[in-house]
């Protein structure tokens, strides 16, 4: 499930763990996730206000605003098409986001809350994710054979094997453990043309800049959700800036990521390698027990 879909859905409910003394201390409920995933912020009205500026002195037309927002450009379509493509043909990167996120109380306040990911992968098969958070750190290695999440705060952590490329890490540590790691939509922007369908409303907003680089801002509709993605101009369209708007709920939550690329890290093998620090615990994942260990599962 991407980032887009979670919002739409802006689900409560969290993963467990199996025999954690603390089990909020490793892994994330949803809304925690939601705090790790790609996001940014700008409110409805003025979202739309500013884009229907630019569609108007774009196209040289005077047609109210619902009409001018209620379009699908084809441009801002494929700029998103491109850009995915173009992060599917990265093989090494690094990228690191400062994220905002909005929680909503039961009587509807908001708190916002700020983490930073530090992401560095080699496709197929390896990747390292760390985590900080306003209350957390964790770090998730992934080698190719094996996936660990460590807590650096609590000092646990739990290992199971893992299959051999990233979509596929994803996909089961999801499914099995109800884990969904940070900055997922990198890997999955254009691999399915029905989220494209999805988008009922899109708009070129016009060029920008996101710490320093320049961008072309664009603006989307679809069931449940807003959101706005800033791609780097020439040739490389990375995003640089993601928001997430989410509809679902009256408080409409807000979610905004930054994003810092480096197309050429330095690195070695033991980046994606776990070394347990002293008297570091092992504990289990949901649904995993002692035996499945032994036998390494």
């Amino acid at each position: 499930m991407s980032f887009l879909e979670r919002s739409a859905t802006h689900s409560t409910q969290g993963p467990s763990l199996a025999r954690q003394p603390h089990p909020k201390s490793i892994w994330p409920s949803a809304k925690q996730m939601t705090r790790l995933a790609i996001l940014a912020v700008i409110a409805g009205v003025c979202l739309f206000g500013h884009s229907e500026r630019h569609v108007l002195a774009k196209t040289g037309q005077a047609a109210d605003a619902k009409d001018a927002v209620s379009a699908v450009d084809p441009d801002a379509i494929d700029a998103v098409k491109k850009m995915g493509a173009y992060l599917r043909s990265l093989k090494v990167f690094q990228v690191q986001g400062d994220v905002t996120h909005d929680d909503v109380l039961e009587d509807g306040l908001i708190v916002q809350s700020n983490s930073k990911i530090d992401m560095l992968t080699a496709k197929p098969d390896r990747m390292r994710v760390e985590v900080t958070g306003d209350d957390k750190q964790r770090l998730y290695l992934y080698d190719g054979k094996t996936f660990t999440a460590w807590g650096k705060l609590t000092n646990y952590y739990a290992t199971v094997p893992a299959p051999p490329t990233i979509p596929e890490l994803f996909q089961q540590v999801q499914e099995k453990f109800d884990i969904e790691l940070p900055l997922i939509d990198l890997f999955k922007w254009g691999t399915n043309e029905d989220d494209i369908n999805k988008i009922k409303t899109a708009i070129d907003a016009g060029p920008t800049t996101v710490e320093g680089v320049t961008c072309e801002q664009y603006v989307f509709h679809q069931e449940g959700v807003d959101w706005q993605v800033w791609i780097q101009l020439g040739d490389y369209p990375l995003p640089r800036r993601l928001v997430i708007t989410t509809l679902t709920d009256e408080a409409r939550p807000q979610h905004t990521i930054t994003l810092a690329w480096n197309l050429a890290p330095s690195f070695n093998d033991a980046a994606f390698v776990f070394d347990p620090p002293p008297d570091a615990k092992r504990i289990l994942f949901e649904g995993q027990t002692a035996d499945d260990i032994k036998k390494g599962k």
